[in-house]
Protein backbone atom coordinates (compact mmCIF):
# COMPACT_ATOMS: atom_id res chain seq x y z
CA UNK A 1 0.00 0.00 0.00
CA UNK A 2 1.45 3.30 -0.59
CA UNK A 3 2.01 6.33 1.56
CA UNK A 4 -0.67 8.32 0.05
CA UNK A 5 -3.39 5.39 1.00
CA UNK A 6 -2.36 5.26 4.12
CA UNK A 7 -2.42 8.48 4.97
CA UNK A 8 -5.84 8.85 3.38
CA UNK A 9 -6.89 5.99 5.69
CA UNK A 10 -5.20 7.41 8.77
CA UNK A 11 -7.55 10.90 7.72
CA UNK A 12 -10.58 9.05 7.29
CA UNK A 13 -9.89 7.32 10.90
CA UNK A 14 -9.16 10.02 12.68
CA UNK A 15 -12.73 11.59 11.35
CA UNK A 16 -14.65 9.30 12.30
CA UNK A 17 -12.77 8.58 15.79
CA UNK A 18 -13.11 12.37 16.28
CA UNK A 19 -16.30 13.42 15.22
CA UNK A 20 -18.62 10.33 13.99
CA UNK A 21 -18.87 11.17 10.77
CA UNK A 22 -17.89 9.02 7.63
CA UNK A 23 -19.01 5.43 9.88
CA UNK A 24 -20.43 3.60 12.26
CA UNK A 25 -19.71 3.41 16.12
CA UNK A 26 -21.15 0.70 18.09
CA UNK A 27 -20.49 -0.35 21.71
CA UNK A 28 -20.56 -3.54 23.08
CA UNK A 29 -23.36 -4.61 25.65
CA UNK A 30 -20.13 -4.30 28.17
CA UNK A 31 -19.31 -0.61 27.31
CA UNK A 32 -23.23 -0.27 27.44
CA UNK A 33 -23.63 -1.36 31.03
CA UNK A 34 -21.05 1.10 32.50
CA UNK A 35 -24.09 3.60 31.99
CA UNK A 36 -24.33 6.90 30.60
CA UNK A 37 -21.94 8.81 32.29
CA UNK A 38 -19.41 6.42 32.05
CA UNK A 39 -20.12 5.96 28.15
CA UNK A 40 -19.46 10.07 27.34
CA UNK A 41 -16.07 9.93 29.53
CA UNK A 42 -14.99 6.65 27.36
CA UNK A 43 -16.63 8.42 23.81
CA UNK A 44 -14.54 11.77 25.20
CA UNK A 45 -11.82 9.50 25.24
CA UNK A 46 -11.42 7.66 21.87
CA UNK A 47 -11.92 11.06 20.29
CA UNK A 48 -9.47 12.97 22.23
CA UNK A 49 -6.99 9.52 22.28
CA UNK A 50 -3.98 10.14 20.51
CA UNK A 51 -1.16 8.05 21.87
CA UNK A 52 -0.34 6.21 18.76
CA UNK A 53 2.92 4.52 18.53
CA UNK A 54 4.71 0.99 16.81
CA UNK A 55 2.83 -0.84 19.23
CA UNK A 56 -0.60 -0.34 18.87
CA UNK A 57 -0.02 1.68 14.67
CA UNK A 58 2.06 -0.28 13.40
CA UNK A 59 0.49 0.34 9.89
CA UNK A 60 0.30 4.09 10.70
CA UNK A 61 -3.43 3.90 9.94
CA UNK A 62 -5.14 5.02 13.50
CA UNK A 63 -7.10 2.24 13.74
CA UNK A 64 -6.85 0.36 17.23
CA UNK A 65 -6.25 2.15 20.88
CA UNK A 66 -6.71 1.23 24.43
CA UNK A 67 -7.71 3.56 27.01
CA UNK A 68 -8.53 3.09 30.90
CA UNK A 69 -11.63 4.84 32.23
CA UNK A 70 -11.56 4.66 36.78
CA UNK A 71 -10.26 1.05 36.76
CA UNK A 72 -12.08 -0.02 33.23
CA UNK A 73 -9.50 -0.98 30.82
CA UNK A 74 -10.90 -0.64 26.89
CA UNK A 75 -10.00 -1.07 23.36
CA UNK A 76 -11.76 0.65 20.47
CA UNK A 77 -10.94 -0.31 16.88
CA UNK A 78 -11.73 0.58 13.42
CA UNK A 79 -12.57 -1.98 10.88
CA UNK A 80 -13.29 -1.60 6.93
CA UNK A 81 -16.22 -3.24 5.14
CA UNK A 82 -17.92 -2.98 1.88
CA UNK A 83 -20.67 -0.87 1.38
CA UNK A 84 -23.10 -3.96 2.26
CA UNK A 85 -21.54 -4.67 5.31
CA UNK A 86 -20.97 -7.92 4.14
CA UNK A 87 -17.43 -8.06 3.42
CA UNK A 88 -13.65 -6.44 4.44
CA UNK A 89 -13.37 -3.49 1.73
CA UNK A 90 -10.42 -3.68 -1.13
CA UNK A 91 -9.77 -0.31 -0.70
CA UNK A 92 -9.92 1.53 2.69
CA UNK A 93 -8.51 4.78 1.76
CA UNK A 94 -11.68 5.12 -0.74
CA UNK A 95 -14.31 5.74 1.00
CA UNK A 96 -16.89 5.65 -1.70
CA UNK A 97 -16.22 2.14 -1.83
CA UNK A 98 -15.56 1.80 1.90
CA UNK A 99 -18.05 1.64 5.25
CA UNK A 100 -15.67 2.19 8.51
CA UNK A 101 -16.98 0.51 11.91
CA UNK A 102 -15.76 1.86 14.74
CA UNK A 103 -16.09 -0.55 18.06
CA UNK A 104 -15.87 -0.11 21.80
CA UNK A 105 -15.52 -2.88 24.14
CA UNK A 106 -14.09 -3.74 27.46
CA UNK A 107 -10.83 -5.58 27.18
CA UNK A 108 -12.14 -8.63 28.12
CA UNK A 109 -14.84 -8.19 25.72
CA UNK A 110 -12.08 -8.67 22.73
Amino acid sequence: MSDEAKKRIRELNDLLRRTGRSGVIVCTAGVHALGAEARIEVMRSVMTFDAFDEDNNPHGEHDFGAIEIATQRLFWKIDYYDLTLTAGSEDPSDPQRTRRVLTIMLAEEY
